[in-house]
């Protein structure tokens, strides 16, 4: 339920549109649909290189945006009210978050909406699909229904690109449930997911440690000064949360220089530079060269660039976490002794210098390395769609999806948008129709886990 992190959308990846007449695929073709939602960019950019990965497997890859599956511009309507959320009322957006969370329901008008939105996904699978991934929630649930009514015949895998799994994430019906970490398989399970499995993340090549070198060429290439050291901020491609605090708290504790990340927030960045923080950047296209340039990662989502900074050896702190899923990620994180979450901000500059010198910061970058030890997400989403593509005779659709009515017809009035986008804001859109059913076991844990979990 990230709310995204800073990279630009995947252009050898678009988001295709949804075809009003499938075409035909040659025979033997294999095929996976991703779906993500264009919610900032980390759902975005785990999706994109889960289909890297997969490509070099050799399945065909489409991708799909699921706000491009909801009807009439609601997709768009809700990523800007969640937005709004996060940015002017986080206190509201932490409420709901919890809600939802111990709830696991939504209301009847958010599950007309989302219901609406199978018919469009079925349209959107091609010949010759063999699994379905989901990188969001509000697709995840949209998937396992289509699965539990038997209209959906190919495996449908949800990606938790969270750390901290919140109870709209598991679908009943999603066959299986890659996490990265053994804490968020933990919690899945507890939440009733079928076929958990620890895969550990995915990130992009690029994230890897440098060498003295490449951190020198870094920090001459963003104009960072060579010897002192240095604090990356960041914030998501949106750039909320209480940054400018976090930058003058990094700056006046003494032990590190910040340097910002705004994303898209160009108001953020002038607003910094007002404050005097000397080194503030909007967009990053470069973030693994950012990261060789800089000591430790400062972060308050717990999203896609936690897990690069992993890969690339920086330690991570979380501070001044945004509500909902910033706090239950910063937890899990913590939990896992992957970064450290500093509630106060008189325990700033202590863990920082720790973490940058000390031992609490090698063992970080060591667990955090260690997370790219295994075959990853990728080898089990291709284990598990070879083996159904194997057998696969005919399409995934089972059969023709019912003609809906428009959702404008459904939607009318203020009222009922702002009730649907209040019951979806959390980053988390759906929970199943069919609560206290039975979670089924699915057959494929057996490919996945070597038999039942």
């Amino acid at each position: 339920m990230s709310h995204g992190d800073n990279r630009a959308h995947d252009q050898a990846h678009p988001h295709p549109r949804l075809p009003a007449d499938p075409p035909s695929a040659p025979a033997g073709t294999r095929r996976i649909a991703i779906i993500s939602a264009s919610v900032g960019a980390g759902h975005d950019g785990a999706a994109g290189e889960l289909a890297r990965g997969l490509e070099a497997q050799g399945f065909r890859v489409d991708r799909l945006d699921f706000l491009d599956l909801l009807p009439a511009g609601a997709g768009r309507l809700l990523c800007s009210a969640y937005r709004g959320m996060l940015t002017l009322a986080p206190s509201g957006y932490q409420r709901i978050y919890a809600t939802t969370e111990e709830s696991r329901s939504l209301g009847p008008g958010a599950r007309t909406v989302f219901r609406t939105a199978e018919h469009r996904t079925m349209r959107a699978l091609l010949p010759g699909t063999c699994a379905v991934v989901s990188t969001y929630p509000g697709a995840s649930q949209v998937l396992g229904h289509l699965r539990q009514r038997g209209r959906l015949t190919v495996p449908a895998l949800t990606y938790l690109t969270d750390f901290s799994v919140h109870g709209l994430w598991v679908a009943p019906g999603v066959d299986a449930h890659l996490a990265a970490h053994a804490v968020p398989a933990g919690q899945a399970r507890a939440q009733g997911a079928a076929a958990v499995m620890t895969t550990g993340p995915v990130v992009g090549s690029r994230f890897v440690p440098a060498a003295p070198a490449e951190r020198r060429d870094a920090r001459a290439r963003f104009g960072l000064p060579e010897d002192a050291r240095l604090a990356l901020l960041v914030a998501g491609s949106w750039g909320v949360g209480q940054v400018r605090e976090a930058a003058a708290e990094i700056r006046d504790s003494g032990v590190a220089a910040p340097v910002v990340v705004c994303g898209r927030n160009q108001a953020l960045a002038d607003r910094l530079r007002q404050d005097g923080i000397g080194h503030v950047y909007g967009w990053v296209d470069d973030m693994p060269g950012l990261m060789h340039a800089t000591d430790v990662l400062v972060q308050n989502a717990g999203g896609l660039t936690s897990l690069e900074a992993f890969a690339g050896g920086l330690p991570v702190a979380s501070y001044r976490c945004i509500p909902g899923h910033g706090r239950t990620n910063a937890a899990a994180l913590d939990e896992a002794g992957l970064a450290v979450w500093i509630r106060e901000p008189e325990r700033l500059g202590p863990v920082l210098s720790e973490l940058i010198d000390g031992p609490s910061g090698r063992r970080q970058r060591a667990r955090g390395l260690a997370l790219y030890g295994g075959a990853g997400p990728v080898a089990a989403i291709a284990a598990l769609a070879g083996q159904h593509a194997q057998g696969q005779h005919g399409s995934a659709v089972a059969r023709p999806a019912p003609v809906r009515r428009p959702v404008r017809r459904t939607l009318t009035g203020a009222a009922a948008a702002v009730a649907v986008t209040a019951s979806l804001s959390t980053a988390a859109p759906l929970v199943a129709a069919h609560h206290g059913s039975h979670v089924r076991r699915s057959t494929l844990t057996h490919v996945l886990n070597g038999g039942p979990r």
